[in-house]
């Protein structure tokens, strides 16, 4: 049973889902959202108020000006793609606080989020002027 406790702690600290994510936000938690697809990607469509950084381009010189203090929540398309990982994997080497969002774009979407973008889709906003 001690495994299994550790395993789901674990699973907990490496991992944030979209309700969770929507929340932390709105109460104003010092999180940054990655989008970790292409910029092509993000131009069509992301999570509001998330900056575009591709998992390819995650370097010393393109987090320079990244506060190490705070939380980054990586995420991609979802449960079909591993840009999320890839991108927190490549934060954590960097030497980030990192969680990747279950489920991605398409679990924030189907918990009724709003989604910025040029192929955008209205849902429940962003409500912290964060």
């Amino acid at each position: 049973m001690e495994d299994q406790i550790n395993y789901y702690k674990q699973k907990l600290e490496f991992e944030i889902d979209s309700w969770d994510l929507f929340e932390s936000i709105n109460r104003g938690d010092k999180i940054v959202v990655i989008d970790a697809r292409s910029f092509e990607s993000y131009n069509n469509e992301h999570i509001p108020n998330s900056i575009s950084l591709p998992h390819r381009k995650m370097s010393l010189e393109t987090t320079s000006d990244f506060d190490k203090s705070i939380l980054y929540v990586t995420y991609c398309d979802g449960i079909g793609c591993n840009a999320s990982t890839k991108g927190a994997l490549n934060m954590i080497n960097l030497g980030f606080n990192v969680k990747e969002l279950i489920g991605g774009l398409d679990w924030w979407k189907r918990d009724g989020y709003e989604t910025n973008g040029e192929s955008g889709n209205q849902g429940k906003p962003i409500t912290c002027g964060c």
